[in-house]
């Protein structure tokens, strides 16, 4: 049985060799992400994505490369310090700024909004394990006064809740990772600390037209629940970054800010996927929590496209049988015939959506075992993937980025097809195709969408109910 419902990895120390990578594609990975927060040489990069590319290759599956853009994330820098971490005691008073003579040396400038009041506010480290009072700021140097006894690590995130800074959307860095994402051609961008609908001209500005990379926009700032509808019709898909976003405003709210968002996003036809803390016990137990595997049968009951595994697969010590463990909840809940909730689509009035709609409508209320869809682009599938139908997916298209792509998207499994002449041509390969890889079987019935002229991307204009004899 094929899951609906993608699986993202990220890769880390605990993943990054051919075998592990494997493995995981093997048990379930469809999305490999790289933290370009934690990736810092070039040629590890590059490996990386050797390493995924060949292993996919090798087992002819198709895996998209996610690169996760760090954005102004402030973090600990302890390296002026040379020590692994800084042991905290509770009631003491400490500096943190961006100079190395802090007592907590952080990676970025701070700079508060003058109208923002900062003091008394709280800062909080590595998720909000870690809390401080905020006693006052001079010359961007904060006075915190610990809350508790703690050892701070490095590298962890701080953040301000509540408090507004004035920090660009794209770092040095960034510029630098978002060239060598398109030099190397990864399949999806995700950007950090989205803020506003703009956010995403800074990167246009780098990319200036020449890849057609799709990005996602992360939400885990305040600023984005204020900007949700226009960051989400700006952007081709959204991330649920629920650590940050559950530091920056009070956790109660996480609940339904996650509900709200992926209502928003499948009224808009557009991606979602929830991540932070899915299967975090499984970092360091081979088991999850009870709560763990309920909060990922929850996303696939919401429909999500994906969720995302972080140091579970990063740095844990079962990064496969996290997978594995993922794909069996998944696949466990899928089969009990989910009956997915109609959506109001908020989709232009155009012949490919209507076509999709048409497609799940015919899926649904006839006796058809698989949907095929012929793509130059993908766009296609990924209206189709939109109605969520209750049977697979499967889109034939010849261009590998496409496949790659379409990874990502709720119920699609991409296969790479050849160049077609004729839908004749095309109706007997796509057939061939389903029986080769054991799809569908004799007397089964497919439906298929394609556009004629065939190999014209955009353009959608048919559908056809075939049996196979």
């Amino acid at each position: 049985m094929i899951k609906k419902t993608k699986i993202i990895s990220t890769i880390g120390p605990s993943s990054n060799h051919p075998h592990i990578i494997s493995k995981m594609i093997k048990n379930g990975m469809n999305v490999a992400r790289l933290n370009m927060a934690h990736l810092y040489k070039k040629d590890d990069l590059k490996n990386i994505i050797d390493i995924i590319r060949q292993e996919s290759s090798k087992l002819n599956k198709f895996t998209a490369i996610l690169m996760d853009i760090s954005g102004p994330k402030i973090r600990t820098d302890l390296t002026s310090l040379k020590e692994d971490e800084i042991n905290i005691i509770k009631g003491h008073v400490y500096t943190l700024g961006f100079s190395k003579m802090n007592d907590i040396p952080i990676s970025m400038d701070v700079n508060f909004k003058s109208n923002s009041n900062p003091i008394n506010s709280f800062v909080k480290i590595d998720d909000g394990k870690i809390s401080f009072k905020i006693i006052s700021i001079s010359n961007n140097i904060v006075k915190i006064k610990a809350t508790s006894d703690c050892s701070i690590e490095p590298n962890k995130g701080v953040n301000f809740p509540g408090v507004e800074l004035k920090i660009p959307s794209l770092t040095k860095k960034d510029v630098k990772d978002i060239k060598l994402g398109i030099k190397y051609k990864v399949d999806w961008f995700a950007l950090s600390f989205v803020r506003s609908p703009k956010d995403i001209d800074d990167f246009n500005e780098i990319n200036k037209g020449k890849s057609k990379i799709p990005i996602i926009a992360k939400i885990e700032k305040p600023e984005a629940i204020n900007n949700l509808e226009k960051i989400i019709d700006k952007f081709d898909g959204i991330l649920i970054a629920r650590g940050d976003l559950g530091v920056e405003l009070p956790i109660y709210k996480l609940p339904i800010l996650q509900k709200n968002i992926i209502s928003k996003c499948k009224e808009l036809n557009k991606p979602v996927i929830v991540a932070t803390q899915i299967l975090e016990s499984m970092i360091s137990s081979a088991l999850p929590t009870r709560a763990e595997v309920n909060d990922v049968a929850n996303s696939v009951y919401e429909n999500v496209d994906a969720v995302m595994l972080s140091g579970e697969t990063a740095v844990g010590e079962f990064p496969v049988e996290t997978v594995k463990m993922m794909n069996d909840i998944i696949l466990n809940v899928e089969n009990e015939n989910i009956q997915y909730e109609k959506i109001d689509h908020k989709y232009k009035q155009d012949s490919k959506y209507a076509i999709g709609k048409a497609v799940n409508t015919v899926s649904n209320n006839l006796k058809v075992d698989a949907i095929v869809v012929m793509t130059e682009s993908g766009s296609t599938a990924k209206i189709v993937s939109f109605f969520r139908p209750k049977i697979s997916i499967y889109a034939l298209s010849p261009h590998i980025n496409v496949c790659n792509r379409l990874s990502l998207l709720w119920g699609v499994t991409p296969i790479q097809s050849q160049e077609y002449l004729s839908t004749d041509e095309m109706l007997i390969n796509a057939e061939q195709i389903l029986l080769d890889n054991k799809f569908i079987r004799n007397g089964q019935t497919f439906v298929m969408t394609a556009g004629v002229p065939v190999g014209i991307s955009g353009s959608t204009n048919m559908f056809r109910i075939q049996k196979v004899e």
